[in-house]
């Protein structure tokens, strides 16, 4: 099981950096690639219909502006799509891409993570892929469970103030 990572511009490599970090400690295997919806929409096109036959199984894109990346991806592949909103230099606040990935049409959906919220598309990738392997989904309760123990730890911590 393999999960794409693709943005826009090497400009969101920042935000986006934190879903390949997530992915490496579930150990999952994810490749990383700036596909452009506006500035190379052949390899847009190649990505997202053949992706699914080189083994991904979960795509991540993250784009900013009018972020139509992941739509379009989600258009054309089979694959779940995690749309990570990124605020860009040009955005209007992060509201152009939040919506411009949220509001997809009936019968293409794209699953999407807060504005630069790429560490919790790491994280639904990992969730979909744990469904179907037992050790990602073992790793994910672990991880879930490590959560838990931070809030109790700061809990304790703040009631001793």
């Amino acid at each position: 099981m393999k999960v794409a990572i693709i943005m826009g511009s090497d400009s969101d490599l920042p935000i986006m950096q934190e879903a390949i970090d997530v992915l490496n400690e579930f150990g999952i295997e994810n490749e990383v690639d700036i596909v452009s919806a506006h500035r190379t929409p052949e390899k847009l096109v190649e990505f997202s219909k053949n992706a699914h036959l080189r083994g991904v199984s979960v795509i991540i894109a993250g784009a900013g502006g009018a972020a139509h990346l992941p739509g379009m991806v989600a258009s054309m592949s089979p694959l779940p799509v995690i749309g990570v909103p990124v605020k860009s230099r040009n955005s209007i606040d992060g509201w152009d891409s939040i919506l411009s990935i949220l509001q997809m049409p009936g019968g293409v959906p794209v699953a999407t993570v807060a504005l630069d919220g790429a560490k919790n598309a790491g994280i639904l990738a990992a969730q979909i892929i744990g469904a179907t392997t037992p050790e990602v989904l073992t790793a994910i309760i672990a991880y879930k469970q490590s959560l838990k123990e931070k809030v109790i730890a700061a809990s304790e911590r703040v009631r001793k103030l």
